[in-house]
């Protein structure tokens, strides 16, 4: 299980621990305090713990101009050990001026992996899970540089992007990627990617992730890592037909954001899948769903990937036994079926599902 197989950054003990909450736009804003009552009932599992309210968000750059305040960067670099991020509002048409502050967050803190495990929880506990993967995704390159532009040709409006694969960045998530498949039962490992047509910026990914157990520094760790391939357009399919074929996975950027979401459909909804962004000094929990602006402030969010997320943010540090709390709960929640979001088929409110939870925990 990735629950197990997580490495923790740091070994050393904290007298105290903050945590930046930066609830952004939509439900994020109902979401994280879900996820702040979580970590708080964890009560002796977890040293002091403190929580600092951030801005960032498209809401926020309505009002001021500005998507990520330095002071949000700041904070979380010099005053924090760890964040948890709600969801940001995405315009599907160009805003001047805005960007998307969850992407500057990942490059400011350089959080250059984006982990995220997509595990079904059985209605018994009997039964194995039908699904246990985790995408692993290069977070800061590829096509999300967002470096377009818009020229006007003899066939009219032309518009084109610059997608980035960088090796240093290839070769950072693809130790993470065997990293994780090394810790885990099957220790199996697929390289997703297009190479067949874009030979050259999937070809270096490819190659650069494939070339990873023959680094000096490595040093045959993973020997028993199992290596595959698979073309993205074909992962996508066999991932709905045969998901149980898949172990670690992992993907360019564009790629990740695609496969994890698709992922998510398998077991049951986005509201149940947490991510972290996590890089070699700072770890930051993030729910893989988005702003969902046509149910924000119904009380209807489903508030379980912000609390999963949070327990994959805790592990990270190193804090297991917290975080074995908040997933168990979880899992209970799910498999008993009684207080559920309507986005699995309850008529539960947000509220009654933090309570359950708060209950198991």
């Amino acid at each position: 299980m990735f629950r197990t197989a997580v490495r923790s950054m740091s070994t050393t003990a904290r007298k105290s621990l903050t945590i930046g909450l930066i609830p952004a736009d939509g439900i994020g804003r109902e979401v994280i305090p879900a996820a702040k009552q979580a970590i708080l009932a964890l009560g002796s599992d977890l040293p002091k713990t403190e929580f600092v309210e951030l801005l960032a968000g498209f809401e926020y750059f309505k009002r001021t101009g500005t998507a990520l305040p330095e002071e949000t960067v700041e904070i979380l670099k010099y005053d924090c050990d760890c964040a948890l991020f709600g969801a940001v509002s995405s315009p599907s048409k160009k805003v001047v001026g805005y960007s998307s502050p969850i992407v500057a967050l990942r490059k400011e803190l350089d959080l250059y992996a984006n982990i995220r495990p997509v595990i079904s929880v059985a209605p018994t506990s009997d039964e194995k899970p039908s699904v246990d993967l985790v995408v692993v995704r290069e977070n800061t390159e590829c096509l999300y540089i967002k470096q377009e532009e818009l020229t006007v040709g003899p066939n009219g409006k032309e518009a084109r992007a610059t997608r980035l694969i960088t090796e240093r960045a290839s070769r950072r998530i693809g130790q993470i990627a065997f990293e994780l498949a090394s810790k885990r039962p099957r220790k199996h490992l697929t390289v997703i990617h297009k190479s067949n047509v874009l030979s050259v910026t999937d070809g270096l990914f490819r190659e650069t992730v494939r070339a990873v157990p023959l680094l000096p520094e490595v040093n045959g760790r993973y020997n028993d890592v199992t290596v595959m391939e698979q073309l993205v357009d074909s992962a996508v399919y066999r991932l709905f037909r045969e998901p149980q074929i898949f172990d670690v996975m992992v993907a360019p950027n564009l790629y990740g954001d695609i496969i994890s979401d698709a992922a998510a459909a398998l077991v049951g909804s986005l509201g149940l899948v947490p991510s972290i962004n996590a890089g070699d000094d700072f770890v930051m929990g993030e729910p893989v769903h988005g702003s969902a602006p046509d149910i924000a402030g119904q009380s209807i969010a489903n508030p379980l990937a912000s609390i999963r997320s949070a327990a994959l943010m805790l592990r990270h540090l190193g804090y297991n036994k917290g975080a074995d709390r908040l997933d168990i709960a979880v899992d209970q929640v799910i498999r008993e079926g009684q207080v559920l979001t309507p986005d699995l088929g309850g008529k539960s409110k947000t509220e009654e599902v933090v309570e359950a939870v708060l209950k198991k925990i």
